[in-house]
């Protein structure tokens, strides 16, 4: 995420105005190093286009590697793992939630650009591989004041896993911290 800003200028100059571009970025200031307009409440989505100067949709950024290489399967399965979208173009959302569909996975509209930190790490929506109804409501549940200290939380569990943690403990001990959070 801290190499957005050192992308040539011209990137993305001759890319159609009305091209999807796919932020799958997370704002964690211990790894990124601290973005002031960010800490000062603008998701990392919006300071990603700001810097781009084009238009984004947010998805693929609160799944694991494992789950989204393994964990695609069929339509109507009802342990398909969904992903939340957000953008404030609606053609370009609509190309990723159907992307996604092809690939194997549920789509679950978080709305616009501005909603986006519900999907970044910190939040029940992050490493966790809920459904498309369970996802839903944890968009919903997610609370903004807490989010960093989850984020932080959840960084400093999972670096002391040992080395040879499965994903599907990764993606446990992610919902543990939020029914845990929860139980305060």
């Amino acid at each position: 995420m801290n190499s957005v800003p050192l992308l040539p200028r011209d990137l993305l100059r001759e890319l159609p105005a009305d091209s999807p571009i796919v932020d799958t970025g997370n704002y964690i200031p211990a790894l990124v190093g601290v973005i002031d307009e960010i800490e000062a409440g603008l998701t990392e989505s919006e300071w990603t286009s700001r810097v781009l100067g084009r238009p984004v949709t947010t998805v693929f950024n609160n799944i694991i590697t494992y789950s989204l290489i393994h964990g695609r399967v069929a339509k109507g399965s009802k342990d398909r793992i969904a992903l939340p979208v957000s953008s404030y173009g609606t053609k370009s959302k609509g190309f990723v939630i159907a992307l996604l569909d092809d690939m194997g996975f549920d789509a679950v509209d978080a709305g616009p650009l501005s909603e986006s930190w519900r999907q970044q790490p910190g939040t029940p929506a992050y490493a966790t591989d809920h459904s498309a109804d369970t996802l839903q409501v944890e968009l919903g549940r997610t609370d903004r004041m807490i989010a960093p200290q989850m984020r932080d939380a959840l960084r400093q569990k999972l670096f002391s896993l040992p080395p040879d943690t499965t994903p599907q403990a990764v993606v446990q001990l992610a919902r543990t911290l939020w029914t845990e959070q929860r139980a305060k």
